[in-house]
């Protein structure tokens, strides 16, 4: 009785065909750039993780909206989930017409926020116009609506002084609210505030336009 042929290749199963080989080395799409590296490529200074963010003292807390409900161990599990950035006089932190899923937490110093306008159809060489929305200060949130609906940004936000600001990720406050579900809901519900009082502010700010028509 002859040997078998170890080096003999299994016949195909009945019906079917021979299997192709899988391909390999295929291209592979391009990973996105994490929070860290947007940040460095808009030209910030990204010095870490916003670790004892209490040790900025308890004005921190009076000063923001956003943190005025929160203890000081809250505090510092908040800025455990956040980035600290640093941008000189000058320099753009949000700019408008960009994508972005993160807001700011300004920490010090003073942001111009800017909205640009077209210019209008009956001088279409004019350049666009910008307007100042406002000037906004420690303890202020930007940022944040682009965050929630991954839409581009409203307004430019540029540092009029040596600015520090606390960086958030859409990321980020999931991972906060499956870790410390506690802090976690706090936050939401003060950005939600935040978000209707911004509405609120608009709707009026509309209501006397038109009522000086």
């Amino acid at each position: 009785m002859a040997a078998a042929n170890p080096l003999k290749t299994a016949a195909p199963p009945e019906g079917g065909n021979t299997p192709l080989p899988r391909e390999t080395g295929s291209a592979k799409p391009p990973a996105l750039p994490s929070l860290e590296e947007q940040l460095q490529q808009a030209g910030l200074e990204v010095l870490g993780s916003c670790q004892k963010m209490s040790g900025r003292g308890p004005e921190l807390l009076q000063h923001s909206a956003l943190l005025e409900d929160f203890t000081m161990k809250e505090l510092d599990t908040l800025g455990d989930a956040m980035l600290l950035i640093r941008a000189q006089p000058g320099q753009v932190l949000i700019a408008e017409g960009d994508a972005g899923d993160w807001m700011l937490l300004l920490l010090s110093g003073t942001v111009d926020v800017t909205k640009t306008t077209p210019a209008g159809d009956d001088d279409p060489d004019a350049g666009d116009n910008k307007s100042r929305l406002g000037v906004t200060t420690e303890g202020a949130v930007l940022g944040e609506m682009s965050m929630f609906d991954r839409d581009v940004r409203y307004a430019t936000c540029t540092a009029i002084d040596a600015v520090e600001a606390a960086v958030l990720s859409r990321a980020a406050i999931g991972q906060l609210i499956r870790q410390h579900p506690g802090v976690g809901a706090k936050l939401m519900v003060k950005i939600t505030q935040l978000l209707a009082q911004r509405l609120r502010n608009t709707s009026n700010r509309l209501v006397r336009l038109l009522q000086k028509q």
